[in-house]
């Protein structure tokens, strides 16, 4: 049955929250790296944002397909199965982009790592939810996120430090095969053995949409966390392109505000599991963060938006209003029974990462190329659209902050 540790912070906490500091190491170096890689490969400048449009589409579609196949890896074989099979594929990935010769390799190299990497947190915080009593859960998984946002800033730094990208590849797998030996020290989910034992449907996914509830369920859970990659995948990852448009000459490094809004998006979540914990709250707590990340987002569109210091500036407060994914995933997996928790928490962030695409898409070539509209009036209003389908869906989502985790769905 449940095991109940009497610290929040054990074995399985440190090791999820390694695994997803090598995860979001690998996931966000590509933005950090992304024009001088692309140029490397001889790429004409005016093809620069095309080419690397695509590179980070394939890979957000590998997360997507690879929450889908991992969530349902970790409901039938178990958290653990995940960890040590999704680490192996993007760390094997890693190296290979490390050698890639084309935008077409690059691109499929980056598919594949997304397959593998789309693993890593939903199994993580399924494992950490189940192993931590209800009380504790909260922080333990916002500490996991918190502690694994920073592998964005580590990321950056081996970059300016290197300044070898493929160097920074090879090293991202080399940091997953470490990681690997370090997962045998974690025990499996004692609800996972459990409902292994009964004889339930286990990580079926069209249990999702088979049943009306469950199915507003899990598309309420996927939608309360669009702002968060609308803000990264957009805002900060084109902040360059925002600076010359808000102010005009600039030398702004989109990857040094990439680099500044994930440091800040950690301290956030881990800050949001206390504040959860405060309130007593989860749907609470994420309120306060959307109303922090609305006034960010005016404040990148407002006059003050003037300098590339200030644009450091407001992209570091985008980031940490934007620190709610700890809390945003920890719903996604509290919300369904342990049959199915490991496919919805590993579905549901990675819908979220695989909307980018869509966003960029209503961004990019309707706003910008249908409509003909320039990128502070097409950002405007996508943001708007976001925001406004994110408040609707967390009006409506259950706060799951006292549920007992030990159930299964019929």
């Amino acid at each position: 049955m449940q095991q109940k540790p009497v610290s929040v912070i054990n074995v399985a906490v440190i090791v999820a929250a390694l695994g997803y500091f090598v995860d979001i190491y690998d996931l966000l170096l590509f933005t950090i790296v992304r024009e001088p890689s692309i140029r490397a490969l001889n790429v004409a400048d005016a093809d620069v944002l095309t080419a690397s449009t695509q590179i980070i589409n394939r890979q957000m579609i590998g997360l997507l397909i690879g929450g889908i196949v991992w969530g349902v890896m970790g409901d039938r074989k178990g958290r653990l199965s995940v960890l040590f099979g999704s680490i192996l594929l993007y760390s094997v990935a890693n190296f290979l982009t490390g050698y890639v010769q084309t935008v077409e390799q690059y691109s499929w190299a980056r598919f594949v790592a997304g397959l593998g990497l789309a693993g890593e947190l939903g199994a993580g915080i399924t494992l950490v939810s189940e192993l931590l009593p209800k009380n504790k859960r909260g922080i333990g998984t916002s500490l996991v996120a918190g502690f694994g946002l920073f592998g964005a800033v580590f990321a950056y730094f081996t970059f300016q430090f290197s300044e070898d990208w493929r160097l920074c590849y090879k090293i991202g797998g080399g940091l997953g095969i470490v990681l690997l030996l370090l997962r045998i020290s974690v025990a499996e989910s004692g609800m996972f053995k459990h409902v292994k034992e009964q004889q339930v449907s286990r990580g079926n996914l069209l249990m999702f949409f088979n049943n009306g509830y469950r199915f507003k369920k899990y598309i309420l859970a996927i939608l309360i966390g669009l702002p968060t990659w609308f803000v990264i995948g957009v805002l900060v990852n084109l902040s360059n392109r925002f600076a010359k448009d808000f102010y005009g000459e600039t030398s702004l490094d989109s990857g040094r505000a990439i680099m500044f809004a994930y440091a800040a998006i950690a301290v956030g979540d881990i800050l949001i599991g206390f504040v959860s914990q405060y309130f007593k709250s989860r749907k609470k707590a994420l309120y306060l963060f959307y109303g922090l990340t609305i006034l960010s987002g005016i404040l990148f569109f407002s006059s003050f938006n003037s300098s590339d210091t200030r644009m450091y500036l407001v992209c570091t407060m985008l980031g940490f209003s934007t620190g709610f994914w700890a809390i945003f995933v920890t719903m996604g997996a509290e919300q369904f029974g342990t049959n199915l928790r490991a496919t919805a928490a590993t579905t549901i962030p990675n819908m979220v990462r695989g909307a980018l695409p869509l966003i960029n898409m209503l961004f990019k070539d309707f706003f910008q190329g249908s409509l003909g509209w320039n990128i502070s009036k097409s950002g405007i209003v996508t943001g708007i659209l976001v925001m406004a389908v994110t408040l609707v869906a967390a009006y409506f989502t259950e706060d799951t902050f006292s549920k007992d985790l030990n159930y299964v769905e019929e």
